[in-house]
C-alpha cells in the first residue's frame, strides 16, 4: 500500500495508468490523499479495472455523466469498469483521504467464460446504469460492506495467503454489492456507458491541446457531425466541447506553474490559451488567483 497525491495516465489518453497493476495479480491498494493533489480535485478520467473506496476523512463528491454523488467520512462505494468519472474535495481546506482497492474482475472472475464470470461479474459490469455503487452507513448491510472494505486493505501483504484472503474479502464484498445493486439493475437503463465517441474525442484533446482545434476536426476524429459532437460532450461531461477544451488546456497549465519555472507567457503557448493577457484572464476566473500566485501557493506546498 502507498500514499498518493497526483495521477497518471496513458500517453494520449485518460485512461488512468497503473503502473504497479501486475499481470499475475491484478490489483492495487493505495491511499489518495486528495487535500495533496494539484487543485484538489482528479481531472475527467477512466479506466479498466474496478474501484472500491473507503472515505477516511474529509468529503469527496464523484462526478459521473448521470450526476454527482458526495460521499463524506465513513462512506464508500465502488466505481464500476470504464465509468468516466472525476472527483473533487468538498472542501477547500479540510483533509481529504480516501483508501482504494483497485482489481480487474478477473481476480474474481478465473477463467474468462467461467461460470462465476457469466452469473456474478458481467451483469454488473456490463450495466451502463451502474456508474457508481454508494454505500453509506445506517444500514446492517452497508455497514458490514464498509467495514469488509477497510479491513480488507490492512491486511498484511506480507503473510503466507494474503493473495487468498484478499481475494475472499474482495468475493464476500462484491457479493454484498451485487445484492445492493438489485434495484439499479431492475431500472435498465439510460445512454450507454461505453461509448467510446467522447474518449476518442477526450483523447483527441489531449493529444492537440497546445494547437488550434476546431469543432469539425473534433467531431471527425469521432465520426461525428458538429451537432453529435455539442450533443455528446453535453450528455457525458455536462458542458460544451469548448468549455473542456480550455478546461483541458488550464489543467495542463496548472502542472507546468507547479512543477517547473517556466514564463507565463511560455506556459500560455505551450498550453494553446494564446497571449499571455487572455491566459492570465482565464486563468483567474478558473483558479480565482494570477498564475504567478497559484505557482507560488502549490510549490510552498509540502506535496
Amino acid at each position: 500500500m502507498k500514499s498518493v497525491q497526483s495521477i497518471e495516465f496513458h500517453n494520449g489518453s485518460k485512461e488512468e495508468r497503473l503502473p504497479d497493476f501486475a499481470d499475475d495479480f491484478p490489483y492495487i491498494a493505495s491511499r489518495a490523499e486528495l487535500d495533496k493533489y494539484i487543485g484538489r480535485f482528479v481531472p475527467w478520467h477512466w479506466h479498466r479495472a474496478v474501484e472500491l473506496f473507503y472515505m477516511e476523512s474529509g468529503s469527496l463528491a464523484y462526478h459521473t455523466p448521470h450526476g454527482k454523488i458526495e460521499f463524506p467520512a465513513g462512506s464508500g462505494g465502488m466505481v464500476n469498469a470504464n465509468v468516466l468519472h472525476m472527483t473533487k474535495a468538498v472542501s477547500q481546506t479540510e483533509k481529504n483521504s480516501q483508501i482504494l482497492h483497485i482489481f480487474d474482475t478477473s481476480l474474481l472472475a478465473g477463467e474468462q467464460g467461467s461460470r462465476i464470470e457469466k452469473q456474478y461479474i458481467a451483469p454488473i459490469v456490463t450495466a451502463p446504469q451502474i456508474e457508481i455503487i454508494p454505500v453509506f452507513p445506517g444500514n446492517a448491510l452497508q455497514d458490514h460492506i464498509l467495514k469488509l472494505i477497510l479491513e480488507a486493505f490492512y491486511l498484511p501483504a506480507n503473510e503466507f495467503g494474503y493473495e487468498m484472503k484478499l481475494r475472499e474479502a474482495l468475493s464476500e464484498i462484491w457479493l454484498m454489492l451485487s445484492e445492493l445493486s438489485q434495484p439499479m439493475l431492475e431500472q435498465g437503463g439510460g445512454f450507454g456507458r461505453n461509448n467510446e465517441k467522447i474518449k476518442l474525442m477526450m483523447i483527441y484533446i489531449h493529444e492537440h491541446y497546445s494547437e488550434k482545434i476546431s469543432i469539425r476536426e473534433l467531431a471527425a476524429a469521432a465520426y461525428l457531425s458538429e451537432r453529435e459532437c455539442f450533443r455528446v460532450f453535453h450528455d457525458y461531461l455536462h458542458m460544451t466541447p469548448v468549455d473542456y477544451i480550455k478546461n483541458y488546456r488550464l489543467q495542463r497549465a496548472c502542472q507546468m506553474l507547479t512543477k517547473g519555472q517556466e514564463s507565463v507567457t511560455t506556459v500560455s503557448h505551450a498550453c494553446g490559451l494564446g497571449s499571455s493577457s487572455y491566459f492570465g484572464k482565464v486563468f483567474r476566473e478558473y483558479a480565482h488567483c494570477t498564475p504567478l500566485e497559484y505557482r507560488r501557493k502549490w510549490q510552498d506546498c509540502d506535496i
